[in-house]
């Protein structure tokens, strides 16, 4: 008699019925597309990257627009504290000196300057320095002259730090354009090398694009800086030549205090 073996029936029915459904299971899940794999980069990238990550993205070039950045945060700090016309055009001091003016008190006046220098001080200060009382007017004209050239010399001054933000509004958006040629240059050379993965390109697009930005969040507060103070500074000045022209009339007797 022979023994013939025979499989157990329940397990392999259930184990063909278990493939039958995985198979079907496993072809409806197609692989990702190399664009879904890309997508999925960028959002880990973008859900973990940080300012410092953007900062070293830029490459070397990024450190000048630093550089630039700090030194457009100095000067105008700078000119915030130095510029403006409640301390280039004191009116208590410009009170006091008119008084002292209309009393032909040169001297009083004179030393009223030199205790608070100041563009208005430094300008009356330069035309005392030219009064005669025996001479015409009190020698009014090489008075006003005096005060003139001051006065120019004092602008001068002052627009010397407000042009600094002319500087680095003109140079950080430079260094961006510069760091989006190499950014592109470097990206090109890739593909030259026949690396034309997204992963390949990324660096250079990345540096050019972080360096254009970069420059442009410098130069466009700059800029605005460099406009806003140069206007406040004119009207100042315009202020002050008012001021010491008045000054003047009044120690010539040509104006009284009343008037």
């Amino acid at each position: 008699m022979k023994n013939h073996w025979r499989p157990p029936l329940i397990p392999v029915c259930l184990l063909l019925l278990g493939a039958a459904l995985l198979i079907p299971a496993v072809h409806s899940q197609p692989a990702p597309t190399t664009q879904e794999v890309v997508e999925e980069k960028i959002a880990a990238a973008e859900k973990d990257q940080s300012l410092w990550d953007l900062y070293k993205q830029g490459g070397w070039l990024i450190h000048f627009i630093a550089l630039c950045s700090i030194g457009t945060i100095s000067v105008a700090a700078y000119c915030g504290i130095q510029i403006n016309k409640s301390k280039m055009v004191p009116k208590a001091k410009i009170a006091e000196l008119n008084h002292l003016m209309s009393q032909r008190d040169v001297e009083g006046a004179f030393a009223a300057c030199k205790s608070a220098p100041g563009p208005v001080t430094n300008t009356l200060a330069a035309a005392l320095v030219k009064a005669n009382f025996e001479a015409e007017e009190y020698n009014k004209t090489k008075m006003e002259q005096a005060a003139a050239e001051t006065l120019v010399h004092e602008e001068t001054r002052y627009m010397l730090w407000i042009n600094y933000l002319n500087v680095f509004a003109t140079i950080a958006p430079m260094i961006g354009l510069l760091g989006t040629v190499t950014g592109m240059i470097e990206s090109f050379n890739q593909l030259a090398m026949g690396r034309s993965e997204p992963d390949d390109l990324a660096g250079g697009i990345g540096q050019a694009m972080v360096t254009t930005a970069g420059g442009l969040m410098v130069g466009i507060p700059a800029m605005f800086c460099y406009f806003f103070f140069r206007n406040v500074l004119h009207g100042a000045v315009a202020d002050i030549q008012k001021a010491v022209t008045n000054m003047l009339d009044l120690f010539t007797g040509e104006v009284t205090l009343d008037q």
